[in-house]
């Protein structure tokens, strides 16, 4: 059984969540979207597993749902741990984006998105991942991913990759 911190919209702690059950309507969970970028300028993409309940077989950036009591960052570092056997460390990335969504792609979600940025160039070896939610992962290039979008192939984060790539701050520009 997963548990979530519940937020309102001022990020203040104001109850728990039981995963699967329903969200209550005027509160939120904590979520992250990591994207991970070589040197190379190409981005990880992870292929979500066939036992997915949502989105199986579709691509995506590493992510999840913060647990009760964690941090963000620590959540972060934990789902890319679990997902594709990664290790980041803090210290080469950051967050460049929170988002509160109250739906995605038609569906209530209630969430605050906690979108992070950091930079990897060692290896990727799914057999190291502790989770069975990926079942490939692979780099590409921008230009890669937003065609596998345009092909309905992608959950819907691609939006956090244009914030990145096209925002004037030069966040990994």
């Amino acid at each position: 059984m997963e548990i979530w911190d519940l937020y309102n919209l001022n990020f203040e702690v104001i109850g728990e969540h039981i995963r699967g059950t329903e969200m209550p309507e005027n509160a939120y969970h904590l979520v992250v979207h990591v994207w991970i970028r070589n040197a190379a300028g190409q981005y990880l993409m992870a292929q979500r597993s066939a036992n997915k309940k949502t989105f199986p077989f579709a691509w995506e950036c590493v992510g999840g749902s913060v647990l009760k009591g964690e941090e963000s960052l620590a959540a972060a570092l934990r789902e890319v741990r679990e997902e594709v056997g990664i290790v980041l460390r803090p210290e080469d990335g950051r967050k460049v984006l929170t988002q509160i969504r109250d739906s995605a792609g038609g569906t209530r979600v209630n969430d605050i998105n906690d979108v992070y940025l950091f930079s990897y160039d060692g290896p990727v070896v799914l057999s190291e991942a502790s989770t069975d939610e990926v079942a490939q992962a692979r780099w590409m290039t921008r230009e890669e991913i937003l065609a596998l979008d345009r092909q309905g192939k992608t959950v819907r984060v691609i939006k956090d990759l244009s914030y990145f790539t096209d925002n004037a701050d030069g966040v990994f520009a």
